[in-house]
């Protein structure tokens, strides 16, 4: 093989070709540097390869072994089982997912090593193990004996032979034959100040460590270039909002916001009326507002935004209120009809499963300027919908959105203002980096008289009693949800408990002589709607549904939750989900129900949810346990994506990265050259992937 170049199309690489490149073009692979940055999502430390005799329960362990049996076993979960079996004994793997996969893998006779935490069961075995195929004794040797990295995969990648292994063999190549360095423009005090590595030492060493040890010290110099770009990026949006000027102006609160607290059947809270004060001097500024709205499950945002549209109606300006689910925006559009009306505001309802006569008859009414504030789903942003002045862009559960949608939204007024909320708590940390370019509002109150919740987790085996309970509940005048992962059968390739089944199954069963609902994605709108409708009036007695009644559904009636395999839940969903009950006279009772295998980090995740009820803390667990992108839905936000770096591990690097990328900003006209470098890398890379944030 010629000499490699870190800009070297991949195509030309040997063992790539043609096919190769294009599934790997589709990731975003195209080049040399582009797979080089294709970091492991985890290792295998084979430098210590254990006899099956030798393995503790307990305790992680890498084995290597043959094949001796293999097949479908059935009993109380249906499971996929290997005997793997070295010359000092054997041992059992295990999968209850992904078994269809698993049945076409295996052949007697191959040999597997196995990485994974051993445990007990009528004999040894590892459940869903890290496998890797040895075919000979070069293998043993290249594969096996040494830290291994594993790396992110899909299926057309495997199937072209670009497995883990398959990028080893590339990774391993390409390093032989490149003969330059990666370019580093940190400059080198910055890389003493924190003791980093240098880039080209570290893209390395992340693909071939030789420790444990080594492998942090890679992670840690490029989570630090990671969270450097984030901040600039952070930075460099901050500085263009501030340039902005709106075309409309507020006047100060008249009549309508008054006449409308006083409708409210009840007292605002003192955060919500601090947060109000901080909305209208906002409004009232010559720059669009910018402004992200968090708290706690129940909190009363969606009271503080819908006062906020009100003040842009006062002031003859339209507000685009867009939600992640039809369920949440009718909602919303119900519960606010009567009191704006009454105090002559219009206001109007959009979503993708209306006819296309009434789409056309709203959007007209929008057009004319006749409607004030219109709800609905990402049907707002079709181009058939037009404002005559829009104002004010409310986005609820924002993180749902990608930045795309939000920032066509946008586009639809002339700078208005943006008013972002989310019912997850964002912990101080992430605030800081994800929305640093944002004002933050916070509610940190839930109103008065709210009766407290109680929540235990239990496991499958008590599945019997906890359904017995349901029905005591109900028997009381209680209603009831039943939260199930899965919409039906085999969905996701496991054989989970699901909702079409448990509506099947309880009909039958333990609540045949109650009324019950079935409500998921699938089932049309319409029918979805009804059936909601039914139990808010109390014509059902429990709801079996999915996780579409996560956000901001409201039954004051509804006193019980059952969160079927809640191991699968992270905690923030756990705790959006706690809050569909309590909200009403009686408080409530959450059961988060567990079924095996259930690793220990999921273990730690419901004793912490049965522990604590306050989403701030909730919050920061869960940025720990799972971090940023799963919990706040960063992949959406349009910032820079973060693959190493740990917001909640990493608190001094990203404390460094801001000071470091404030410091550009504020010196770029007095830079010594190392940093005008840095700062002419980190623009160039901020240009590339800049979109339209619309503000958010």
């Amino acid at each position: 093989m010629s000499d490699l170049k870190l800009n070297s199309p991949l195509q030309y690489v040997k063992g790539v070709g043609p096919k190769k490149a294009a599934a790997l073009g589709k990731l975003g692979i195209q080049t040399v540097s582009d797979l080089l940055y294709y970091f492991p999502r985890t290792y295998l430390d084979r430098t210590n390869v254990i006899p099956i005799a030798k393995v503790q329960v307990n305790e992680t362990a890498t084995v290597i072994g043959v094949v001796r049996a293999h097949g479908m076993l059935f009993g109380k979960r249906k499971r996929y089982e290997v005997m793997l079996e070295d010359n000092s004994g054997a041992l059992m793997l295990l999968w209850f997912a992904g078994i269809r996969f698993f049945e076409r893998l295996f052949l007697k006779g191959q040999v597997y090593a196995a990485t994974g935490q051993v445990g007990y069961f009528q004999g040894l075995q590892i459940i869903h193990p890290e496998l890797e195929r040895l075919d000979d004794e070069t293998d043993k040797l290249v594969h096996s004996g040494r830290i291994i990295p594993v790396y992110p995969q899909t299926a057309e990648l495997s199937k072209l032979g670009l497995n883990s292994r398959g990028i080893r063999t590339l990774t391993t190549s390409i390093f032989e034959n490149l003969k330059e360095t990666i370019p580093d423009a940190l400059p080198e005090s910055e890389r003493n100040r924190y003791q980093l590595l240098k880039l080209d030492d570290a893209v390395r060493h992340i693909h071939y460590p030789e420790s444990r040890e080594q492998i942090e010290e890679c992670r840690r110099r490029l989570a630090f270039d990671e969270l450097l770009s984030l901040q600039f990026y952070v930075h460099r949006n901050k500085g263009k909002k501030a340039t902005l000027v709106k075309n409309h102006q507020y006047a100060p609160p008249a009549d309508k916001l008054s006449a409308l607290k006083k409708s409210l059947p009840y007292e605002l809270t003192d955060a919500q009326k601090k947060v109000i004060k901080e909305i209208i001097a906002d409004l009232r500024l010559k720059k669009p507002m910018t402004r992200l709205l968090h708290g706690d499950v129940g909190c009363g945002k969606t009271a503080v935004a819908v006062i906020a549209a009100l003040y842009a109606a006062e002031n003859k300006l339209q507000t685009a209120f867009m939600a992640p689910t039809e369920i949440l925006a009718e909602q919303h559009f119900r519960n606010w009809h009567d009191p704006l009306a009454g105090i002559g505001v219009s206001l109007g309802l959009l979503t993708s499963s209306f006819k296309a006569s009434e789409k056309k008859k709203i959007a007209a009414r929008c057009e004319s300027g006749e409607l004030q504030i219109l709800f609905g789903t990402h049907a707002l942003i079709s181009d058939y919908v037009a404002f005559q002045k829009l104002g004010l862009v409310i986005i609820d559960e924002q993180h749902r959105f990608g930045v795309e949608q939000r920032g066509q939204l946008f586009a639809k007024g002339d700078n208005p203002d943006l008013l972002i909320m989310t019912a997850t708590p964002i912990p101080r940390t992430l605030a800081l980096t994800m929305y640093g370019d944002l004002d933050i509002s916070t509610i940190n109150a839930l109103p008065p008289g709210r009766k407290p919740i109680r929540t235990v987790w239990r496991n499958e085996n008590t599945r019997p009693k906890v359904m017995q309970f349901v029905a005591d509940q109900i028997s009381k005048g209680g209603q009831a949800y039943i939260i199930y992962p899965l919409i039906e059968k085999g969905e996701e390739g496991n054989e989970s408990r699901n909702a079409e089944d448990a509506f099947t199954e309880l009909s039958a069963g333990a609540l045949k002589s109650y009324r019950l609902g079935l409500v998921h994605g699938r089932i049309k709108s319409k029918k979805r709607d009804e059936t909601l409708a039914l139990f808010r009036e109390r014509k059902l007695d429990a709801l079996i549904a999915t996780t579409v009644i996560e956000v901001g559904v409201d039954n004051p009636n509804a006193n019980m939750i059952v969160i079927e395999h809640a191991e699968r839940f992270g905690l923030a969903q756990l705790h959006q989900l706690r809050g569909r009950v309590g909200r009403g006279e009686t408080g409530g009772t959450v059961v988060a129900l567990a079924y095996q295998p259930m690793s220990e980090i999921s273990r730690q995740r419901l004793e912490y949810f049965a522990a604590h009820s306050d989403g701030f803390e909730i919050a920061e667990a869960d940025l720990n346990m799972r971090g940023p992108g799963e919990v706040f839905g960063l992949k959406q936000s349009g910032l820079p994506e973060l693959r190493l770096a740990n917001y909640a591990r990493d608190r001094d690097l990203l404390e460094a990265s801001q000071e470091l990328s404030q410091r550009l900003f504020v010196e770029k006209e007095t830079l010594e050259k190392d940093y005008k470098n840095l700062f002419n890398y980190l623009m160039e890379s901020a240009v590339k992937r800049d979109v339209n944030l619309g503000g958010g």
